[in-house]
């Protein structure tokens, strides 16, 4: 059982760091003060190629593992967390589309979204349906060779500037549950759609969130992906590695807080001594990397499982999100506490990382909702023997 990096996965890390380092680290701040959405700046990302990471070379992405894209996203959050989490979910709008797009739709639309000439938005959660996706209300009623959708879609990373939406909607009876969901993709700017405010968040400033309603949409049957009934399979099919993906922002908001709180304790002094010379701080700081560490390895064996195809993958990827999700808060929360009052300041980056980090805990599927989908597997026969 080999854990290092190959050589292509540490060039992955290196190019990504540079890229963090050059386009993100320096103006992250600033986006998050004055709320800005780098639309250049994600372009920039997909001419590297950064906008089709899992997607296969033949359709014009990177092709990489989801091992591979959580080693890239971890390494961008630590430049801009909240930028980068809109890169994750961009990137699972392509793959979506790129895997389950007509032929026709995969010409309009994956090359623009790859390169970021047009950006996507994931239309899932509802304002009466948040933990309990499948009752969703929106509804898309067959008319001829059209769909005609209903309904409003809430706390929508990316809208009002964005290109394509891909709608979870409901094609069959109200009472049809999951199996009842289609998922649809949607030009952002078709008749009857309209994008409410940008919402005032905690975190996540330098991505707009609103509230899209949808007032009799007309799209081609066409605009579906996969067949029709397949949309809540297709969706949590996206969150598997959207759970990963989150959870590798987590990661690397808290490689950005243990850095720093290193360099902080070597460099503060308090009653004639450096704060690293203090074992209480040692042992915090012992603690916070102990914490990392695990994580990282949940992350990157849940992708390796995810890759794999492996049957309990959604579990594992379930598994990892709680705990690095849990682990980043904490550590970033235990940075600023080590930090002190200049913690607490906007001048130093730790404030906006507790408020980046808090988010993760409940998008994507809330770490509560991690725990019922594990514990339903582990209450499956044979199931606890299997994740040994």
């Amino acid at each position: 059982m080999d854990f290092s990096l190959t050589d292509d996965q540490k060039a992955l890390v290196q190019a990504a760091a540079d890229f963090s380092r050059a386009e993100l680290a320096e103006h992250a701040a600033e986006w998050d003060a004055t709320s800005h959405f780098p639309v250049d700046v994600i372009r920039r990302a997909g001419e590297a190629g950064l906008l089709g990471i899992y997607i296969p070379e033949e359709r014009g992405g990177l092709g990489l593992s989801r091992l591979d894209a959580s080693l890239i996203f971890e390494q961008l959050s630590q430049g801009c967390i909240s930028t980068t989490a809109y890169l994750t979910i961009h990137n699972m709008v392509a793959w979506m589309v790129a895997s389950w797009g007509s032929e026709a739709l995969r010409e309009s639309w994956v090359e623009r979204l790859i390169s970021g000439e047009c950006l996507g938005c994931y239309c899932l959660t509802e304002p009466g349906s948040g933990s309990d996706a499948a009752s969703l209300r929106t509804k898309a009623v067959r008319e001829g060779d059209e769909y005609v959708i209903s309904g409003s879609k809430m706390f929508i990373s990316g809208a009002g500037a964005n290109d394509v939406l891909v709608v979870m909607a409901r094609t069959g009876a109200p009472d049809s549950g999951a199996g009842g969901v289609s998922a649809i993709l949607v030009p952002a700017d078709a008749a009857g759609i309209e994008y409410g405010k940008n919402e005032e968040k905690m975190g996540w400033k330098s991505q707009p969130t609103r509230l899209i309603s949808f007032d009799g949409v007309r799209v081609p049957v066409g605009n579906r992906l996969g067949e029709e009934g397949e949309g809540f399979k297709l969706a949590m099919k996206g969150l598997d590695g959207g759970r990963l993906n989150i959870a590798s922002c987590s990661l690397g908001a808290a490689q950005h807080a243990l850095t720093l709180s290193r360099n902080y304790l070597q460099e503060r002094k308090q009653f004639g001594r450096e704060l690293a010379q203090f074992q209480a701080l040692q042992f915090k700081l012992a603690d916070m990397a102990t914490e990392l560490a695990a994580a990282r390895l949940m992350v990157r064996h849940a992708a390796w499982r995810l890759d794999q195809g492996d049957p309990e993958a959604t579990a594992y990827c379930a598994m990892a999100k709680r705990f690095a999700t849990d682990m980043g808060f904490n550590v970033c929360n235990e940075a600023l506490q080590l930090h002190g009052g200049y913690g607490y300041l906007r001048e130093f980056p730790l404030e906006r990382m507790v408020r980046d980090t808090r988010v993760h805990q409940i998008l994507e599927g809330t770490n509560e909702i991690m725990r019922v989908i594990v514990a339903r597997r582990l209450l499956a026969d044979g199931v606890i023997e299997a994740l040994q």
